[in-house]
């Protein structure tokens, strides 16, 4: 597991040692070595044999008068997340090509954010946990602030202040857990959970980072300004967070009640309609895909706080399957921009006739990302409604309205800007595109044909967190 840290913080030594025309090679290699480690850990990790459900612990003292230690591990779960991490950080970066300055600084952002990204998965001590999820921070508003659009100045900004509001909530209710257990032992504080004033501490954090309704207005406003890699790794990870950190320590660390359950459905539901309603209404593409994620991200949170073992399996599947499609959306869209120069989806028709290649790759994100069977979507989606139907029909409903807006909207998407006759002449994707995103796009495939192996390594974390929690 320390490998897994240790290999970025290596690449980044070695990439400020080296001239800038080093540094994309630089952060490429080293990636790639993080996710074959990552493959690596994912291949040898055996669930049955688990401890608690985790493997490859590993504990050293850290700050032992304060009850603090050195304490990470994965579970089935958090691994299939560092590889995700793994995955989306090489395609972003092999991507980026339009980025043109000061590459050393650029690089070494995407290297520090891909430790403590990994951090933040792994860590099951909880001062540990927080300080990779601060760190997560810097480098990300970094690569808004620097290389990214015309207002990137107001949505860095934004995202920084609502982040880091929701992290000063959450240590206080991290504090709360270490003054009442002692320690900030994962497996010592499931003996003894918080009250629910921590779940609220803990949920002003994670659904900052979710996001989830209300406060969700600075994704929009950053994936807009982002550069198309931090676009692609603000979907595909740092949302991921959010529902990583409610799913291993708000619910099980500080149990809510039913009533408080409730709300949060009802605050997911909202999330599902608004998001899509306002996706029907967009002008720029990339902010469309944007509030599509809210929506999405509101099925994962329904589901989460309806508590049901297929619910929890197909929120922690479908997490991994939007990371791969909407990673594959920003891709398509960065390298429209790259050739237009406009991101106004009025100004873009017949790309299918000039562009086949990016054509065919976002008819496969599109029909992805709103669960056209056999791909991936529609497996997590219907897992997912699986685990719902049988607690509320009105939830179901809820997620079956939602899914239609998908549609809707993803379609809608589609004929204006690939349909009809090309306004302009464009060059397809080229090989450095073609191997960023071809991946992705086998993924969206695989992931729907071949579900069962996601399906052992989840529903094992499903029923320790349920059996966790008297259910």
């Amino acid at each position: 597991m320390t490998l897994l840290l240790l290999v970025p913080l290596a690449g980044l030594i070695l990439l400020l040692a080296l001239p800038s025309r080093w540094a994309r090679a630089v952060a490429l290699f080293t990636t790639a070595a993080h996710g074959a480690i990552a493959v690596d850990h994912l291949r040898r990790f055996q669930p049955e044999a688990a401890l608690r459900g985790f493997g490859f612990l590993e504990r050293l003292p850290w700050i032992p008068s304060f009850g603090a230690q050195y304490l990470v591990g994965v579970d089935g779960y958090s691994l299939l997340l560092v590889v995700m991490t793994s995955l989306v950080t090489l395609v972003a970066l092999v991507a980026c090509t339009s980025i043109t300055e000061r590459l050393k600084e650029y690089y070494a952002a995407m290297l520090v954010l891909l430790a403590a990204m990994t951090g933040v998965f792994i860590s099951l001590d909880l001062l540990l946990f927080f300080l990779f999820w601060e760190l997560t921070l810097i480098p990300m508003y970094l690569i808004i602030a620097v290389w990214g659009g015309t207002n990137r100045a107001y949505a860095s900004m934004k995202f920084l202040i609502y982040t880091n509001l929701g992290s000063v909530l959450m240590l206080i209710g991290i504090l709360a857990l270490r003054l009442n257990g002692g320690t900030f032992d994962y497996f010592e504080l499931l003996r003894q959970p918080g009250g629910e004033w921590v779940f609220w501490a803990f949920l002003a954090g994670f659904a900052v980072k979710v996001p989830m309704i209300p406060v969700h207005t600075w994704l929009p406003d950053a994936h807009t300004e982002a550069p198309t890699a931090g676009s692609v790794i603000l979907a595909g990870v740092l949302l991921k967070m959010g529902l990583y950190g409610l799913t291993r320590f708000a619910l099980p660390l500080a149990p809510p009640s039913p009533a408080v359950l409730t709300g949060l459905c009802v605050a997911s539901v909202v999330a599902i309609i608004y998001g899509g309603l306002v996706c029907l209404m967009q002008q720029d593409w990339k902010r469309l895909i944007a509030y599509s994620s809210v929506s999405h991200m509101g099925f994962c949170t329904l589901v989460l706080f309806v508590m049901t073992r297929d619910g929890l399996v197909g929120s922690m599947l479908q997490q991994i399957n939007h990371a791969v499609t909407t990673g594959l959306l920003f891709l398509v869209i960065g390298a429209a921009y790259d050739r237009t120069h406009t991101r106004e989806i009025a100004r873009y028709s017949g790309l299918l006739r000039s562009m086949p290649r990016l054509g065919v790759l976002f008819l496969i994100a599109i029909l992805g990302s709103m669960g056209m069977p056999p791909l991936n979507g529609f497996v997590g989606e219907f897992t997912i409604l699986r685990g719902v139907a049988g607690v509320s029909t009105g939830w179901a409903v809820a997620l079956v309205v939602g899914v239609a807006l998908g549609a809707a909207y993803l379609l809608w998407l589609y004929q204006r800007t690939m349909l009809g006759e090309p306004r302009e002449q464009l060059a397809d994707l080229n090989a450095t595109e073609m191997v960023a995103m071809v991946p992705l796009a086998v993924l969206t495939v695989l992931l729907g044909v071949v579900p069962g192996p996601f399906f052992r390594l989840l529903e094992p974390v499903a029923e320790v967190v349920l059996k966790g929690l008297g259910r």
